[in-house]
């Protein structure tokens, strides 16, 4: 089994691996406020791993710069003042090398650290800031390819990704049957607190596609007025594709009569079978109407993800992003870390391709604001008995 320490070094490598292909002007684009620059992420996941371990349980560890839990802090409010999220692309400085700088005296601290005895509280904490960082992998990857998808060039780049397996489109659904369900994590490995609280829930039967939706069934969905149709969408949704000028899937460009879409390798013609990407809450729960089903719940997916492949697209749900029954936010700093979004967001299961190996699990819940869709974001159809 792999140790504590090698785990960091994997983890950390794996990170500063998804940047090897890009040039120094692109690790400080930030397009869009949702969008962080690459070396923002460097630093970020490096002053996690100060500010948690290294400086309360490491004597003699000494902060790099004392300015950068002013520039690298996320939301923490515990901590203070902050750059704020927009204004992340103006830090032209600190320098790319210097942030890389940053990691290798932070790696040097938690690798002198992680040679030592450690305690149980301590131990949690690595392995808390290990899947943070594998969270900010995903991250990251989805960023470079907003930042460089968002550039006339269309540039190409490396991707940590696994190669991406078309769809043959399908009806086939798997049925469910009515009856209790327990939902929540159960083991005895690392989950994230809004997993927790496992408990029992009532389903009632039904079914649900064992294939995710296409880029050829959503392009269906478009040349049959999709997008300009009212009854399909909700008010938001309507709203927003009118406001944004939406009327195509995030990173769909037609060219001379024919769609393309931007990828790792540039810019290629639609590939009709491989599962639609990139896609918000409004536009999934719309295609679903237009298709005469629904979205699933997450505790509907849950308790059917062992009857289909999944971890090619984070894939939406009809659920609204909440606590489970019981649950209580950590004291602290920690506390902040999941609880306080439990409100106008909605529920993402599975994995994508740019998620990291092993991170992701059945009883994982992923969250984002409906309007989103810069991550792999996908489809899979439910429909009642």
């Amino acid at each position: 089994m792999t140790n504590l320490k090698d785990k960091y070094i994997s983890v950390r490598k794996r990170t500063e691996a998804i940047c090897l292909t890009l040039k120094t002007e692109d690790y400080v684009v930030q397009p869009t406020g949702d969008v962080s620059p690459p070396k923002w992420h460097l630093g970020h996941t490096s002053w996690f791993f100060e500010t948690f371990i290294l400086l309360p349980h490491l004597p003699g560890y000494t902060c790099f710069n004392p300015s950068y839990p002013f520039i690298f802090n996320s939301y923490y409010e515990s901590f203070g003042a902050r750059v704020i999220r927009t204004d992340r692309g103006n830090l032209s400085r600190p320098t790319v090398n210097e942030i890389y700088q940053y990691r290798r005296h932070v790696n040097n601290g938690m690798e002198q650290l992680l040679s030592l005895p450690i305690n149980d509280e301590l131990q949690m904490l690595t392995v808390l800031g290990l899947n943070h960082e594998e969270q900010h992998q995903e991250l990251l990857a989805t960023d470079i390819k907003y930042i460089l998808g968002h550039n006339p060039l269309f540039p190409t780049y490396d991707e940590l990704a696994n190669s991406v397996e078309t769809n043959l489109p399908s009806d086939t659904f798997a049925t469910i049957k009515e009856g209790l369900y327990p939902i929540g994590y159960n083991g005895n490995g690392f989950c994230f607190d809004n997993e927790l609280g496992r408990h029992t829930v009532f389903l009632q039967s039904f079914k649900i596609a064992k294939e995710l939706v296409t880029n050829g069934q959503y392009l269906e969905f478009m040349l049959d007025g999709g997008y300009h149709k009212h009854e399909y969408w909700h008010a938001e949704g309507l709203d927003w594709i009118k406001n944004n000028n939406i009327s195509a899937p995030l990173y769909w460009h037609q060219i001379d009569g024919q769609w393309h879409h931007y990828s790792a390798s540039g810019l290629l013609p639609l590939r009709m079978n491989e599962p639609v990407a990139h896609i918000s809450y409004y536009e999934a729960a719309a295609f679903a109407v237009w298709a005469g089903m629904r979205l699933p719940t997450e505790f509907e997916w849950e308790a059917a993800c062992h009857q289909f492949k999944w971890g090619q697209r984070w894939e939406w749900t009809g659920s609204a992003y909440l606590p489970y029954p019981g649950y209580i936010r950590a004291a602290g700093p920690i506390g902040e870390y999941n609880g306080k979004f439990m409100v106008n967001q909605m529920v993402l299961r599975g994995a994508s391709l740019v998620t990291p190996p092993g991170h992701s699990r059945p009883s994982y819940r992923n969250f984002f604001h409906p309007h989103l869709r810069w991550q792999y974001t996908g489809i899979r159809l439910a429909q009642n008995i």
